[in-house]
């Protein structure tokens, strides 16, 4: 008897965990299916800088000498998944950064010095060089949490999706749905974890060859421009930020994104995410002792947990 209501509640188990990544899917591929550029984004750029495929649905930001580009949500939020799928600048790229981050005080003008922040960020390279993506939080404006990693993937051939999972145990970076980076909430005296701020999803590109490129080595070659990105089948399934009191001030467990499943990674995300470790890490700061002879706290945790 003991046997069979164990083998039916495991039976029940397996069905609901099913059940609950087909939903998952099938509320991000609605979202992206429905997502158009003015329902969901505002633009931070000359509309020269700007344009779209004839169905709206694909959207394409240049940079020249004069000027880069940006959107940026019209929605703010705390906690959710954050999708899209990029295709970024092809050949030499040197200087140029598309960036793809949220931010909870960030505008065309600038960064807000109190601001948090969860950041992608692609430095271009020399042709036949590896783009880098790297990686970084910020927390009352202070961030110097960085990991860069090499891509197993031209990301200049097609588009790839670039996603985001935010709730109050952890911040998970995806690359094709491949975990990355987990950056887990320490909960210790430095409380470096994004936790009470609303923010906006933003995305831009802008030259940075003072630094993005082998150290700001390798300039911009602007008889190249312009330079230009392209973006589409935007995904949110979030907690929409709405004053004075929303309902995503607290973690509630209504939601996929706020459920233990969402809590952890899964044991194939797990092997998914030591392949990485293993294979495409180029920087973490968490083992530069030379920046950090005291190893900061959120470091302490561990990814699997």
């Amino acid at each position: 008897m003991e046997r069979r209501r164990a083998s039916s509640m495991a039976n029940r188990f397996l069905i609901a965990a099913v059940l609950f990544v087909l939903s998952c899917s099938s509320i991000q591929e609605t979202a992206a299916q429905t997502s158009s550029f003015d329902d969901n984004f505002s633009k931070t750029c000359p509309e020269t800088h700007f344009t779209a495929s004839a169905d709206g649905q694909t959207w394409y930001l240049s940079l020249d000498k004069e000027s880069g580009c940006g959107f940026q949500t019209k929605e703010r939020y705390r906690f959710g998944w954050f999708s899209m799928k990029l295709k970024l600048v092809s050949g030499d790229s040197a200087g140029v950064v598309t960036a793809y981050y949220m931010c909870s005080d960030c505008t065309h003008l600038g960064a807000g010095p109190e601001r948090d922040e969860i950041d992608f960020e692609f430095l271009g390279n020399r042709t036949g060089q590896p783009y880098l993506i790297q990686t970084n939080v910020y927390k009352n404006g202070t961030g110097n949490r960085e990991m860069r990693h090499v891509l197993w993937f031209d990301p200049a051939k097609d588009y790839h999706s670039y996603s985001i999972l935010w709730n109050p145990l952890q911040l998970v970076f995806y690359v094709d749905r491949v975990p990355i980076r987990v950056y887990r909430n320490a909960n210790y005296t430095n409380n470096f974890f994004p936790i009470d701020k609303p923010m906006n999803l933003i995305s831009s590109i802008w030259n940075a060859d003072d630094w993005a490129t082998r150290g700001g080595l390798e300039k911009t070659n602007w008889t190249l421009a312009p330079f230009v990105s392209s973006y589409k089948d935007f995904s949110v399934d979030a907690c929409k930020w709405e004053d004075p009191y929303p309902a995503c001030v607290s973690t509630t467990t209504a939601h996929w994104w706020d459920q233990y499943p969402a809590w952890h990674l899964s044991d194939s995300e797990k092997l998914d995410y030591a392949w990485v470790q293993r294979n495409l890490v180029i920087y973490d700061y968490c083992k530069d002792t030379e920046r950090f002879p005291k190893v900061p706290e959120e470091c302490w945790i561990s990814p699997w947990a």
